[in-house]
């Protein structure tokens, strides 16, 4: 009986070395967490990138506010901080274009001044980041708005105009409920009426499910996976009443698995972002430490 306990757990570990052995190795990944989902203080979300061996971090608000709302004092310590625990910025967010689209009227043109001085802010940080990626947005569905073959052409024509600005950077464009590109399927439209080889999408599934889409592998399919600069990953499950909720990964029903493939076998070689959402009663650091750990098993899959 002894005997045959030693081979089974000798067979045991040749199986998970072999695991091992065939799994990706997490550097390859590029995996990085939004900060501020860690902690809103930037040393405590970089020891916690370090604690579990990631080299890569998304900034979106810096000690509290948007980074783009913080002075250039703070993006230099912030910068140093990073550098100091050999952290890299894989994407600057933004809330630009993150608004209503603005009528062209007095009014709308001095709100899209604001548009316009708020993307030279962005690029202004990114670069001290050390990053050329800026996460934006294709503007905001207004109460009982819905959207129309002028918005987009609107917003197609703003986004070039953008691109144009932004030269010497990566335009990100994040789908998002709520907005005028939120699935896969208008992110791909995006991309085939928005030629400049700046503009892409930090594509994120789980805002496509959000919004009434099967992400992957539907969404997903509608896009060049050339032009995706960044991935938000996490997980979500419908309610009885059809309502999404975010959830830790691993307890909802998107297929973090299957869509980090799928970007594998299509090339992709650029970076993640653990962006959970989901809040247990405990606090944010344990609910991106719990999401964590899950979608770290689901790297060893892959």
């Amino acid at each position: 009986m002894a005997h045959t306990r030693r081979e089974v757990l000798a067979g045991s570990l040749l199986a998970l070395c072999a695991r091992r052995l065939r799994s990706v190795p997490l550097a390859a990944i590029q995996l990085g967490v939004t900060t501020d989902e860690i902690d809103d203080d930037l040393l405590t979300a970089v020891r916690f990138l370090k604690q579990y061996g990631l080299s890569w971090a998304e900034v979106r608000n810096l000690w509290g506010p948007y980074h783009t709302e913080q002075p250039m004092e703070k993006i230099r310590e912030a910068r140093s901080i990073f550098d100091e625990h050999g952290i890299r910025v894989s994407v600057a967010d933004t809330g630009f274009f993150k608004v209503p689209l603005p009528p062209d009227t007095p009014v709308g043109r001095q709100r899209l001044e604001e548009q316009w001085a708020l993307l030279s802010r962005s690029m202004e940080r990114a670069k001290a980041f050390g990053t050329d990626r800026i996460r934006v947005f294709t503007f905001m569905l207004g109460p009982g708005e819905s959207t129309s073959e002028q918005s987009y052409a609107r917003i197609y024509e703003l986004l070039g105009e953008a691109a144009r600005r932004a030269k010497g950077f990566r335009l990100a464009v994040e789908n998002i409920g709520g907005g005028h590109v939120a699935t896969g399927a208008q992110a791909g439209d995006l991309l085939k009426r928005v030629k400049d080889g700046n503009v892409g999408i930090a594509w994120d599934p789980n805002n496509a499910g959000q919004s009434g889409e099967r992400a992957f592998p539907g969404g997903y399919r509608a896009l060049d996976p050339a032009r995706i600069f960044h991935v938000h990953l996490r997980d979500y499950k419908k309610q009885p009443d059809g309502k999404v909720v975010w959830t830790a990964v691993g307890q909802g029903e998107f297929d973090n698995l299957g869509q980090i493939r799928a970007l594998r076998q299509d090339g992709y070689q650029g970076t993640y972002t653990l962006e959970t959402h989901w809040r247990d009663p405990k606090g944010k650091l344990y609910s991106t430490e719990t999401s964590l750990q899950a979608l770290l098993k689901v790297i060893e899959q892959v």
